[in-house]
This record gives C-alpha cells, sequence and structure tokens, in this order.
C-alpha cells in the first residue's frame, strides 16, 4: 500500500465551496481508502491505497462531484514524494526559518498537477518583482514577502497554465509529519 496526500483545490475558502472533513472522509472512505484522515480544513488528506495516482485523482474528483456538487482539481502526492518536496527545498535553512519568524505566513510550496512548460516559467518571472521562486519537477517554492494576500507572483500562478494548489510550509511539514505516522 501507499500512503497519498490529497491536496484539493478550491475548498472551503472565503465561505466558498465549503464542505466538512467528516463528509470528505466518509466520502474517501466509502470509495475503497484505508487509513483516512483529514488535516485542517483546506481539503488535506491522507490515505493509503494500491491503486496509482491517475486512476486515483479522477476516482476522487468524479466522487466529490457526485457527493458535494464541486467540480475541483485534486493533487496527489505520496509520501515518499512529500519528502522529497521537504528535503529537496531550494531555498536555505536560514530563508525559511527567516520566513517562519514573520507574522505573516511567506514561505509556500504551490504543487501542480504536471511540471510546467518553459515558456510559461518565463512569463512568471515578470511577476516576481520582490518575491521569489525556484520550481522543481511538479513544485513551485514561493518566497513572499508581503504574505499571499499582497503578492503579484502568487496571484499570478495561474499564468504557468497548470492547475495547482498552493499550501504554506508549517502545513507541508505537519503533512508529511502525519503520513510517516500513518507508514507505521
Amino acid at each position: 500500500m501507499t500512503i497519498y496526500i490529497a491536496l484539493l483545490r478550491g475548498i472551503n475558502v472565503g465561505g466558498h465551496n465549503m464542505v466538512k472533513m467528516a463528509e470528505l472522509r466518509s466520502m474517501f472512505q466509502s470509495i475503497g481508502l484505508n487509513r483516512v484522515q483529514t488535516y485542517i480544513q483546506s481539503g488535506n488528506v491522507l490515505f493509503d491505497s494500491a491503486d496509482d495516482s491517475n486512476s486515483l485523482r479522477q476516482r476522487i474528483e468524479q466522487e466529490i462531484e457526485r457527493v458535494f456538487s464541486l467540480s475541483l482539481t485534486v493533487i496527489l502526492r505520496t509520501s515518499v514524494e512529500l519528502e522529497r518536496i521537504i528535503t529537496n527545498c531550494p531555498f536555505s535553512e536560514a530563508v525559511r526559518r527567516e520566513a517562519e519568524s514573520t507574522e505573516v505566513e511567506t514561505f509556500y510550496v504551490s504543487l501542480l498537477l504536471e511540471p510546467p512548460a518553459l515558456e510559461y516559467i518565463e512569463q512568471l518571472r515578470g511577476f516576481a518583482s520582490i518575491d521569489e521562486f525556484r520550481i522543481q519537477d511538479r513544485e513551485v517554492y514561493l518566497l513572499l514577502r508581503e504574505g499571499v494576500r499582497n503578492s503579484k507572483l502568487a496571484n499570478n500562478l495561474f499564468r504557468l497554465n497548470v492547475p495547482s494548489t498552493m499550501r504554506n510550509w508549517k502545513t507541508m511539514n505537519k503533512l508529511n509529519t502525519l503520513a510517516k505516522a500513518i507508514e507505521t
């Protein structure tokens, strides 16, 4: 069995697409997924399955639409991939510590459905100004110095032309800890 983390885009944000986590857990269990647990209200679901990620993603998206009448993108990562995302962070530990010491969340990872094309990455550079980003495969690491709400870079990630969802660094680390606990 593989431990997966499903990251749902756009639920429980600003009073839109409201989904109760207990109902979401039940939905995941109803399609045969095991050891299902959620973390906070923003659509993070951990589970294990022997199925491949592509068929899982399609099944989960279809069931969310059927049960909750929501058409949304689900980004899946395995626990191994999540560990790699954290371990291979291109920003130094000092930069991450500094970002975590501010009152406003400033360090994020945008998880993409697939790697973006180079032409779209180049277009995104024009929105970086005071912010910084690094792309590795299907992840965009973001240092948003004035927070996500004031960031031109964060507000223009759609220009990568790939479905994505964003999580702050603390959430990424907590999901990694929870995934490791499931593995034991």
